[in-house]
């Protein structure tokens, strides 16, 4: 199962990161979406679970849960914007997927796997402009940055 990991929009959906993206089965957009139709767009795509970031004030985004675990090809993920909210206590989770910073980084912590797909909306500083693909193989996590500008 591949699935697309997305964060850190900024209400900006670059046609590079919708083909990326293109024939995932599932989205998941770690927050600070801005505006609900960075949504619209994606769940055009694959079906999407999505947490809201610091940036995530306005209409159709406000109401949206600050952390969300879903089960996905057999691997157990947690989402949450900002790592320092992510849960001390990981018994069971295989994937923290964490948004924020805009710095990609795919790291294993213990058994666990953290997935930072970086921003995929307008730059900042001199950080690259990327997504992340998490493919889960029996349950089996593994992910790669795809960037879609230098």
């Amino acid at each position: 199962m591949r699935i697309g990991v997305i964060s850190d929009t900024h209400n900006l959906v670059r046609p590079e990161a919708l083909a990326a993206l293109r024939g995932v089965a599932h989205i998941i957009h770690a927050g600070d979406i801005c505006k609900r139709d960075v949504l619209d767009t994606l769940a055009s795509l694959a079906p999407l679970t999505v947490v809201r970031g610091n940036n995530d004030i306005g209409d159709g985004v406000a109401h949206l849960a600050a952390h969300a675990r879903i089960e996905l090809g057999g691997a157990t993920i947690h989402v949450v914007h900002d790592i320092a909210d992510a849960p001390k206590e990981l018994d069971g989770i295989d994937v923290v997927v964490t948004g924020h910073s805009h710095k990609p980084v795919i790291e294993h912590r213990g058994a666990v796997l953290f997935v930072n797909p970086g921003s995929a909306g307008p730059r900042r500083f001199k950080l690259p402009i990327s997504l992340a693909l998490l493919d889960i193989d029996d349950g089996k996590p593994q992910a790669h940055i795809v960037q879609l500008m230098t």
